[in-house]
């Protein structure tokens, strides 16, 4: 009788442990699973940024190349898209609510959202004279120099330590963006003047400048205004922001005459008028995918690891105009392209060091608590 009970008792301890191990596999899964998932997300959101940021750039040029003349246009095709942004946040499974600093009122935000939006349409109208006179490939090399001017403004805004690697690559970028001005075969080939051909660089370099500001603002206003930001918080950032530019753009192509050009262009488009609606509103459509892209980003990871994927399609467009556009790539294009992606690597290095540096204190506060 004691034999028999001294079993049953073993078994029911084999029984327990056996349950035990398993809610521990289980639990242990758990946070695998919702890695898995977080990587998944940011691998779609990664592939949306690299993909629609060179498809909107082409076909900006595009509709330039075949009769295209309006730069308003151009600029409104990069805000008009903007109720995708409604329609992703409304179907999005994300609705965790953020946490505001009680000490910024919705009229703080609201102010920031606004200025962020004139922001944004100053960038965008400036962009699209750049690719106007600027072959593509020259476009998109100055357009890269955006991270040095993110770490710059960084410093200013989020305190951000200028460490060899971000001085490396400020350096790298500036002269990989300045060497692109002593390029006269590009304007050669492109029948634009000395003159159109410095404007066209001074406003590239200029939104350039502004994309760095504008994501400079936007860890600001996440770290300072926004505790703990959710994907809505961030969502609700970017569609006030568009629509206060898109406003602002259709404001400009009223009142500069240019919307009066939209029937001439579509009759007298090289490609006819059913490619001229499909340019357009392909434009129109990634570029707003684009932002749910670097929106993901910058929820999943940060902006600053947003504009490092930004970066990394930079170097796409050159190569793809090469083909579309027959750009020409002479040795000042491919010595900058070389100086470029070394500026690149220089930052996502030292973006990764600072990454590598918060999990270890992270694991250094759990094993304290513990």
């Amino acid at each position: 009788m004691e034999r028999s009970q001294e079993l049953n008792v073993n078994d029911d301890q084999n029984l327990e442990a056996n349950l035990i191990d398993h809610e521990v596999n289980d639990s242990s899964s758990v946070p695998q699973t919702k890695n898995y998932k977080k990587w998944l997300r940011v691998s779609i959101y990664v592939f949306l940024v690299l993909t629609c940021q060179a498809l909107s750039t082409i076909l900006g040029r595009l509709y330039y190349e075949n009769g295209g003349k309006s730069t308003w246009m151009v600029t409104v095709l990069q805000r008009i898209g903007f109720p995708l942004l409604f329609l992703y946040k409304f179907f999005s499974l994300n609705k965790q609510q953020e946490k505001t600093d009680p000490s910024f009122t919705n009229t703080t935000l609201g102010l920031a959202y606004i200025c962020l939006g004139l922001l944004a349409s100053a960038i965008s109208y400036m962009s699209s004279v750049g690719l106007l006179y600027l072959p593509v490939s020259t476009f998109s090399l100055i357009f890269a120099s955006q991270l040095a001017f993110t770490a710059l403004f960084s410093y200013f805004l989020n305190s951000q330590k200028f460490t060899p690697y971000i001085v490396n690559s400020l350096f790298l970028l500036t002269v990989s963006s300045a060497l692109l001005v002593f390029n006269n075969e590009s304007q050669n080939i492109r029948n634009v003047s000395r003159v159109e051909y410095v404007v066209g660089f001074i406003c590239t370099i200029s939104a350039s400048a502004g994309i760095g500001l504008i994501l400079s603002l936007v860890q600001l206003i996440l770290t300072k205004v926004l505790k703990n930001p959710s994907f809505s918080a961030v969502m609700d950032m970017a569609i006030y922001q568009t629509l206060v530019s898109c406003c602002v753009v259709l404001i400009g192509i009223f009142a500069s005459g240019e919307w009066k050009l939209i029937a001439s262009e579509m009759r007298n488009y090289r490609l006819g008028k059913v490619s001229y609606v499909m340019t357009l509103s392909s434009a129109a459509v990634s570029s707003q995918v684009y932002t749910i892209g670097a929106v993901g980003l910058i929820f999943e990871s940060s902006s600053v690891f947003s504009n490092t994927v930004t970066a990394v399609g930079l170097p796409i467009v050159p190569v793809v105009a090469v083909i579309v556009f027959h750009d020409k790539m002479d040795a000042f294009k491919i010595f900058s392209i070389t100086l470029a992606i070394w500026g690149f690597l220089s930052f996502v290095y030292q973006h990764y060091l600072d990454e590598k540096k918060l999990k270890t204190c992270h694991h250094v506060e759990e094993d304290t608590q513990v």
